[in-house]
């Protein structure tokens, strides 16, 4: 009677231990029941595996915390779970939470830097969205020695900090924004364009100022190349460049810029003055993209000299003074 009895429990306790394990692997593999949606979630550095765990049912991201701490002990007892900041897409299983968390998958911030800002605008567009302060950007900006092989002259990092869509991590420090930014420009700026560079007489530190000039004058690709061939022939001739966006450069530098152009600022004494100084100025007045390099690198084979605004963002050129002048008259003049 006794052996029965032990048969009896023996056979309950392991259908309630295979009835268990189902019931368990159902909770750890199953997907929430929740609506779709995405969720940052930040694990601080230190949080124990049980903290994680309440912090994920209270974000109601995971059902049961046993289930949780369970198929942590069953099955990745051995890994660490990784501090950082997250996405999680609900509805998503136990499991994979843990995956996740055990191999680090941070989420990375998409971060657009606009073609043509200083690096003092960057400063504050990485501020405004919250990624890091501008004065620590300022600060790992302000070392030239990640681009002294390029330019050995450089007392910062303007111009090279170059213009795209990067993927940082939250809490990314000043440091590796600007080496990977630096890293993108080296990659941009290939041996093919060094060596075109030399062609035409120019260093890389040179193709880089005109083109901070290029990219300030216009953001219509069209234009560029020709805008690029204006300079280009102007050099040739030791004409002075003329170019606005450079005093504009100089009176924010000085912090005194009105947001507009006046006349009197055009006799501003300043080496960014390309109305006073001929040549191009002592160094890029923006960070400039890839198609302003290119422009500046191969500009268009035409012999204008001059160009104006029509008032609508695009230029007309003139090949003489005298042609220009009638477009300032008709553009700038009567167009006002």
């Amino acid at each position: 009677m006794t052996l029965k009895i032990i048969k009896r429990a023996f056979l309950l306790a392991v259908l309630l231990f295979l009835s268990f394990s189902i019931w368990f692997a159902v909770e750890f593999l199953s997907l929430l029941n929740a609506p779709p949606k995405k969720i940052l979630l930040e694990i601080e550095k230190g949080s124990s595996v049980s903290q994680i765990a309440s912090l994920l049912k209270e974000k109601e991201i995971i059902k049961r915390k046993w289930v949780f701490l369970t198929g942590y002990k069953l099955f990745f007892s051995r890994d660490t779970l990784k501090s950082g900041e997250y996405s999680i897409e609900l509805p998503v299983s136990t499991k994979n939470i843990l995956r996740t968390l055990i191999e680090g998958k941070i989420y990375l911030h998409p971060i657009t830097i606009p073609e043509g800002l200083t690096q003092k605008e960057i400063a504050s567009h990485l501020e405004a969205i919250h990624i890091i302060s501008a004065e620590d950007f300022l600060r790992a900006s302000s070392d030239p020695s990640p681009i002294l092989s390029f330019n050995d002259k450089a007392s910062d990092l303007e111009g090279y900090l170059f213009p795209e869509t990067y993927h940082f991590p939250k809490g990314v420090t000043g440091e590796n924004i600007v080496k990977t930014m630096v890293a993108q420009f080296k990659s941009v700026f290939s041996s093919d364009w060094r060596i075109r560079a030399k062609e035409l007489g120019f260093s890389v530190r040179e193709v880089v100022i005109l083109a901070s000039l290029i990219e300030k004058e216009t953001s219509f690709a069209d234009e560029k190349k020709i805008i690029s061939a204006v300079f280009h022939n102007r050099l040739k001739r030791r004409m002075k460049l003329d170019c606005d966006p450079t005093i504009i450069y100089a009176l924010k530098q000085q912090g005194i810029y009105s947001g507009r152009l006046r006349w009197k600022d055009l006799k501003l004494d300043s080496p960014y003055n390309t109305y006073i100084y001929p040549g191009l100025p002592p160094g890029p007045i923006a960070n400039p993209g890839r198609e302003s390099l290119q422009a500046a690198l191969f500009p268009a084979d035409v012999n204008y000299l001059y160009f104006v605004s029509k008032n609508d963002g695009t230029h007309i050129f003139s090949s003489t003074l005298k042609e220009h002048q009638k477009a300032v008259i008709k553009y700038q003049i009567h167009g006002r």
